[in-house]
């Protein structure tokens, strides 16, 4: 039997995952996947990834399952298989300012260039005060180098340059199209800074939106920690009533 009522959108690093000191190092528990897929039969397929991460790490990470994905805010978009992909010889700027952030970058200790194609996130996490904020300023001015076409999205120690277009609440709404999402309550769940404006776009529409950890936020409902969600996913995928009404407040 599946469950009619919801689609569930679900972001990855920091909600489903632990945030790791490197993008590369996220440990994913092994019954994680498996639940997803349980999960997502029970929901009739209306479950999705989305997030800043391309698609083909997203499937790394969740081998040897395959969901539906927005990646890249929604660059690129998989459902049922089918796949809109990024295409980074459509940015030449960008390919241009991402060579011209790895010079400004190349002397701070423990600064990290995360490349992904049509779009560049900088990372800051293990670097002294110092050079995080060498870094945030040497992305905030490649954002600025670039104009309009693209947009700065700053997160927890990370800044990102990606298309102006690209959000997941766009992304939320393109799979809201199509069966098997189109007529269900959207529910996104996710934790950072970048999450907020997708927040905004699912309680505009109507759905429930989760945010996971703490800090001001206008999302409807909170869970704790990535282990909280994981737990309550869990419960969902064997059996339990799937009420995101239930969920704790904000």
């Amino acid at each position: 039997m599946t469950d009619s009522a919801y689609a569930l959108f679900l972001d990855f690093d920091g909600t489903l995952v632990d945030i790791a000191p490197r993008p590369d190092q996220v440990i994913v528990p092994p019954a994680l996947p498996p639940a997803l897929a349980r999960l997502r039969a029970r929901l009739g397929g209306a479950l999705a990834i989305v997030t800043g991460r391309p698609i083909a790490t997203i499937d790394g990470f969740l081998a040897p399952e395959r969901f539906d994905v927005g990646g890249l805010h929604g660059v690129e978009l998989r459902r049922g298989g089918a796949v809109a992909g990024c295409e980074p010889d459509a940015h030449p700027r960008l390919r241009a300012g991402v060579a011209a952030l790895q010079r400004a970058v190349a002397d701070l200790d423990a600064v990290l260039i995360e490349d992904k194609g049509c779009s560049v996130a900088v990372h800051w996490r293990l670097a002294t005060p110092s050079d995080a904020g060498k870094a945030q300023a040497a992305v905030e001015g490649a954002a600025r180098d670039l104009g309009e076409e693209y947009r700065l999205q700053l997160g927890k120690a990370v800044g990102e340059i990606l298309p102006a277009t690209a959000t997941k609440g766009h992304a939320i709404r393109t799979f809201q199209q199509e069966a098997p999402y189109a007529g269900r309550r959207a529910v996104f769940l996710g934790d950072d800074l970048t999450d907020e404006k997708a927040f905004a776009t699912v309680n505009a529409d109507g759905g429930l939106s989760v945010r996971v950890g703490g800090g001001e936020t206008i999302a409807t409902h909170r869970l704790i920690e990535p282990e909280d969600v994981r737990r309550v996913l869990l419960g969902w995928a064997d059996g339990a009533p799937i009420d995101p009404e239930a969920l704790p407040r904000a």
